[in-house]
């Protein structure tokens, strides 16, 4: 049996041919699929009984439920989903004024083994399909108000996206279409450690906003505190960003988590400064989120504003976010499955 959730709307097309099927029903299911939420072959009413009946001979629809769910004091949700096989993946909905960001998983766990970071602690067990990925958006419309539906998505949750490559990318050719989700693709964002063949790729296959996760300055810290850096180092991650054809009036995120003694320094904030010169870009600096079992500390508050002051200066767009959802283990880098 094939999962409908796991094709693009041009694998559809060649699926539904494949039947003897007009090409126009591929946009038809799709429809129902992602905007008038059918969780049944049944309920998609205007094709023929006959038709249906077909259909759940070789094809089924996948959905996901939320086991389980944690709201913080600042508001944010975690929703932990359990997968088919038994494994467990968790996404975090960050409510503001504005807006409602879902952080989704693209990994069950994460093989990049950040020191900093309690996701990637227990390894990684398998990619995530595409109807994984797009389903946990999916379930949490489901569940919150339709005047609050998700407006942004961030792939920041489980795992490295770039390592689930093609999933990731049929997800997002779903999430943005225009038979699928329809967000806008300047809402739906990929964060990246830094695979560097894959960034240049991205920005060819889609016209979404890149987020990298940086967090050092040289390869000597960045070494320690992400061991992707021995395979792809600063300079050749710097270099695909520079080359990476970004949209106009866009800039690429750079994510750097602070860690009190390690990379808080005015020095640092000049190399980060030196690093990104001549890129558009966004600093988001994240004091570091600490928790039992890390040995890392979050800087002063002092030197996180003289770190965000000396970027200013020099004319970077810099926010220092705060820290979301630390009491149920879903701010950044926390996930973990537990269950």
């Amino acid at each position: 049996m094939i999962d409908i959730k796991n094709m693009g709307i041009e694998e559809l097309e060649t699926f539904l041919t494949g039947m003897g099927k007009e090409k126009y029903r591929s946009s038809q299911l799709f429809k129902w699929l992602y905007q008038l939420g059918a969780e049944s072959i049944d309920e998609m009413t205007n094709l023929s009984k006959t038709f249906r009946e077909e259909l759940k001979e070789t094809a089924f629809i996948s959905s996901l439920d939320i086991e389980k769910s944690e709201t913080s004091r600042d508001g944010t949700v975690k929703y932990l989903f359990v997968l088919a096989d038994g494994n467990a993946v968790e996404s975090v909905l960050i409510p503001e004024e504005r807006r409602r960001t879902l952080c989704i998983s693209s990994q069950v766990g994460c093989p990049l083994d950040c020191s900093f970071c309690l996701t990637g602690r227990a390894g990684v067990v398998r990619n995530l399909a595409a109807s994984e990925i797009v389903n946990q958006i999916l379930a949490v419309n489901r569940v919150i108000p339709v005047d609050g539906l998700v407006t942004n998505v961030v792939f920041m949750g489980m795992g490295e996206p770039l390592l689930n490559y093609e999933n990731v990318v049929r997800a997002i050719g779903i999430i943005t279409g225009e038979y699928g989700m329809k967000f806008p693709v300047r809402k739906v964002t990929v964060s990246t450690a830094g695979v560097v063949p894959k960034i240049k790729r991205l920005g060819k296959d889609t016209k979404i906003n890149l987020a990298v996760s940086l967090n050092a300055t040289t390869d000597y810290v960045r070494d320690r505190l992400m061991p992707i850096n021995m395979k792809y180092p600063i300079a050749s991650l710097i270099e695909s960003c520079k080359s990476y054809p970004l949209p106009k009036r866009r800039k690429i995120t750079f994510e750097y988590v602070m860690i009190d003694g390690i990379n808080d320094s005015i020095d640092d904030a000049g190399r980060l400064a030196g690093l990104l010169k001549g890129i558009p870009s966004m600093v988001n600096l994240l004091p570091f989120n600490e928790h039992h079992g890390s040995g890392y500390k979050r800087p002063s508050q002092s030197k996180i504003d003289a770190f965000h002051r000396y970027l200013l200066d020099r004319h970077f767009t810099v926010i220092t976010r705060a820290g979301r959802g630390e009491d149920i283990s879903a701010a950044c880098g926390q996930l973990r499955g537990k269950r």
